[in-house]
């Protein structure tokens, strides 16, 4: 079982606000998490959920793979650069400059095929030691 991955590299948007949306579908089947990617609010919502089907495209091109299977075993946003690599100015009270940091993040998802568990023997009840007790 392995890992399908998809990435979307200098997304415009801050991670901080990224990890929201990817919050909503780690874990989640695939086609759930398609499903709320496309309702939520969260701009961030669109650009997960373009990665997402990169992701599950990227699944469907082993065949056997069952894509309806599939699960969000990772979604993560992480810090990327400056835009431009520097900070950016505006004005601010009495003549001042104020920075602005234009930031960026990279986007990962990484789908896997949904474990069967086997159906495993009972497992014995572990039995608790008897104290010795001191007799008086």
């Amino acid at each position: 079982m392995s890992a399908f991955v998809a990435k979307h590299r200098f997304a415009r948007i801050p991670a901080r606000k990224a990890r929201l949306a990817a919050d909503l579908i780690r874990g989640r089947g695939v086609n759930e998490a398609m499903e709320l990617l496309q309702f939520s609010p969260r701009r961030a919502a669109v650009l997960y959920l373009k990665v997402l089907k990169s992701a599950v495209a990227n699944a469907a091109q082993d065949e056997a793979v069952d894509v309806n299977e599939l699960v969000v075993t990772d979604a993560r946003a992480d810090d990327g650069p400056l835009l431009q690599h520097r900070l950016r100015w505006r004005p601010g009270p009495q003549g001042r400059a104020m920075p602005v940091r234009k930031r960026t993040s990279h986007l990962t998802v990484a789908v896997a095929e949904r474990v069967q568990s086997e159906e495993t023997p009972e497992e014995k009840p572990v039995e608790k030691k008897e104290k010795k007790r001191k007799a008086e």
